[in-house]
């Protein structure tokens, strides 16, 4: 992708609307309990950058005029998005925001760590090497690569908010040696080249504008023999965009999910060998014949609970648990205890969750398409 196109970096500019919106919000247990500390004014505007590029703008009338504009905007786009959507993120989810496999009666938790442990296992992570965690989020993901191989991880990220509480959770866990984060844009980074042993990003390259783009400079900044390794979220193969239903559900997960640009799975796989990387494995593991689909938090099967804890996780995340906290944020929202728009950022995060079970039901879509390659010698 052509630097022109890539938007300007204003670090002094975040941190300042950081400072507004968040205050000492990052200080918070998280979650829910995080919300009630927002300045109003910023949330406000937060809510109407994010929002213009959705509003009024249905799946039917959509043009590549649109989602031009999107690409145009993806850093402020997303760091936007999870200025809004982090705190509904640790409430539901947790700090590892990505989804995984399961095996039969694995608890939820289990399931996660070991979605990032296959990561870590098929790229050979070892004890002492550099590597870099592309879209970290609050760094729940690089806590425990960092405990499973004993590799040193920057975390890099362009939401100031995610990194406060990343850095915080590190801490708390005795892991600021082994785990720092930095601010920056992963279409242009400012590590030299040649910098880490190893790169992985988990959902999060999806927020490029360009997967060719985003691949490029993790290339770059990959030594020579360094592996990447990243779970994608892709439109399957069996995609139309001709199909109103089908551009419906693609546009409802860009939408709740801060995405300005999903593609299939054939063009990440030419933008991933596009840019030099030699391809050592690449399979959607959510087409695995698994008895427990991905999805099903979100679909609110409660057949595969396997424990108390899993029920309360779950509950928080099925169709009815989400219209229940919705409503209980917009009388917050009502109230003044939370900030205006609250209610619209959930709405919007529960739109998402209907398309992604509607995209991992039909097969349109996964969010784990796993590839690893290799920068040659």
């Amino acid at each position: 992708m052509p630097s022109a196109t890539l938007e300007k970096e204003n670090h002094w500019r975040d941190a300042e609307f950081n400072r507004a919106l968040h205050g000492k919000s990052a200080e918070s247990r998280g979650g829910l309990a995080a919300m009630s500390r927002k300045d109003t004014a910023a949330q406000k505007a937060a809510i109407e950058e994010y929002f213009k590029h959705w509003d009024n703008k249905a799946a039917e009338d959509e043009t590549e005029e649109t989602r031009k504009a999107r690409r145009a905007e993806y850093a402020t786009l997303t760091r936007h998005y999870y200025n809004l959507a982090t705190d509904f993120y640790e409430y539901g989810w947790g700090s590892s925001f990505h989804f995984c496999r399961f095996a039969r009666g694995e608890p939820f938790r289990q399931a996660i760590a070991r979605h990032e442990h296959y990561l870590a296992h098929m790229m050979g992570l070892r004890e002492g090497m550099k590597v870099l965690d592309v879209g970290c989020g609050v760094g729940g993901p690089a806590r425990e690569i960092v405990k499973f191989s004993g590799v040193n991880v920057v975390g890099l990220n362009n939401n100031d908010y995610q990194i406060q509480r990343a850095t915080r959770y590190s801490q708390r866990e005795g892991l600021s040696n082994k785990l720092t984060f930095t601010k920056g844009d992963f279409m242009q980074m400012r590590f030299p080249s040649n910098s880490f042993d190893a790169v992985y990003a988990i959902e999060a390259t999806v927020h490029a504008p360009s997967l060719e783009g985003v691949y490029g400079e993790i290339f770059r900044v990959l030594k020579p023999g360094g592996i990447f390794g990243v779970y994608e979220w892709l439109m399957t193969d069996n995609y139309d965009n001709d199909d109103p239903e089908h551009r419906k559900i693609r546009l409802g997960i860009e939408q709740g999910d801060g995405i300005s640009n999903m593609v299939r799975v054939s063009e990440g796989l030419a933008a991933f060998k596009a840019v030099g990387f030699e391809l050592l494995h690449a399979e959607d593991l959510a087409d695995r014949p698994d008895a427990t689909p991905w999805y099903y938090p979100l679909a609110g099967s409660f057949k595969y609970i396997s424990s108390l804890s899993d029920l309360l996780i779950i509950a928080r995340m099925t169709w009815w648990g989400r219209g229940i906290i919705h409503r209980c944020v917009g009388a917050m929202e009502t109230i003044g205890l939370f900030p205006r728009g609250s209610q619209k950022t959930a709405d919007s995060l529960a739109l998402a969750a209907d398309c992604l079970v509607a995209g991992g039901e039909k097969k349109l879509f996964t969010p784990m398409y796993l590839l690893v390659g290799r920068k040659p010698e």
